[in-house]
């Protein structure tokens, strides 16, 4: 994916003090290890926003299908000082892609899981789910465009101006879908018996 390159790596003692943008230039330039250093840098909290959206089935695969997207955007990006809203836009749309691509297999074992199994033998109790898990159910219930915003900003500590260029929507339809994304979160977690 990366091209050979004859260009000087960046040593890994300055590269916490290189700017996105130095980094974006010397990636255009063929050097792969400016492109490990902001993969470094970005991973985590791509990974932990794909987590929030998707789950962990495909969790590597949707990592690496963004950072593969943004080796291929490199070199049409124009303003490297918005490589971060830039890099939740793309995690943003490979989300969007799992989630349809989700919704359509879902819903097809669905059909056959309903076919073959009585709807009293379906239903789970909320008593044996770990918080973490009960917080992955609240999220689960929300509509993806809530629960994206909810997630880059209450859990990621995305502020609501980057959330709103990376998703192509005003900063006050963020705020919108933040009140009501944490007010479906707060019925849900409190009619599971969560004091919130």
């Amino acid at each position: 994916m990366v091209p050979d390159g004859p260009t000087q790596p960046a040593s890994t003692e300055n590269a916490a003090a290189l700017t996105d943008a130095v980094l974006v230039q010397r990636c255009r330039l063929g050097d792969r290890q400016a492109f490990r250093f902001l993969y470094q840098r970005y991973q985590k909290r791509v990974r932990s926003t794909l987590y929030q959206l998707c789950g962990a089935t495909t969790l590597d695969d949707l990592v690496q299908e963004v950072f593969l997207r943004v080796w291929r955007g490199l070199p049409a990006l124009k303003r490297a000082d918005q490589l971060s809203t830039w890099i939740y836009r793309i995690t943003w749309n490979v989300a969007a892609d799992q989630r349809r691509s989700f919704a359509q297999q879902r819903s097809r074992q669905q059909t056959l899981w309903q076919q073959a199994v009585p709807e009293s033998t379906t239903d789970l109790g909320l008593t044996h789910l770990h918080y973490q898990d009960l917080v992955q159910q609240g999220l689960a219930t929300l509509s993806f465009e809530h629960r994206t915003v909810l997630v880059l900003h209450d859990l990621e500590e995305i502020p609501q101006r980057q959330i709103a260029e990376a998703l192509g929507i005003p900063t006050g339809t963020v705020k919108s879908r933040l009140f009501h994304a944490r007010a479906a979160m707060r019925r849900f977690l409190e009619q599971a018996g969560v004091q919130v």
